[in-house]
């Protein structure tokens, strides 16, 4: 049998109760982006402006999509963190419920997209 004090059930787990999640989740995804954005605008760069089938054909290869890629999960999970916080903060209730759901569909929904449209492009 355990006997756990009040205290050493706390600890950790912050005013949320749920732990520091939200907090590495966003701090990793943020450096994540902070190395794939630069990244992505070069190879973005390097396709605008072309005509259709290069740009096509520029994205078939491994490196531009793969790059694609990385940074539309990365940014769709750092959009989720950022945005249940916001919404966790500034709502109550059911309507806290409804918004979170909301926002986490509406984040893996555009992932699934974009995902799609590029696997089509790139395959």
């Amino acid at each position: 049998m355990h006997y756990l004090t009040d205290r050493k059930r706390a600890v950790g787990k912050g005013a949320s109760g749920s732990g520091t999640e939200n907090f590495w989740g966003q701090a990793i995804s943020a450096v994540g982006l902070l190395i794939l954005m630069p990244l992505f605008a070069l190879t973005f760069g390097c396709a605008l402006g072309l005509p259709y089938e290069e740009a096509i054909a520029y994205y078939q290869r491994p490196f531009p999509a793969i790059i694609a890629a990385m940074t539309l999960v990365t940014a769709m999970v750092h959009f989720r963190h950022g945005i249940q916080v916001v919404i966790e903060d500034y709502s109550r209730g059911v309507t806290k419920k409804v918004l979170v759901i909301f926002c986490t569909a509406l984040a893996y929904t555009t992932l699934a997209i974009g995902l799609y449209g590029l696997g089509s492009i790139a395959f």
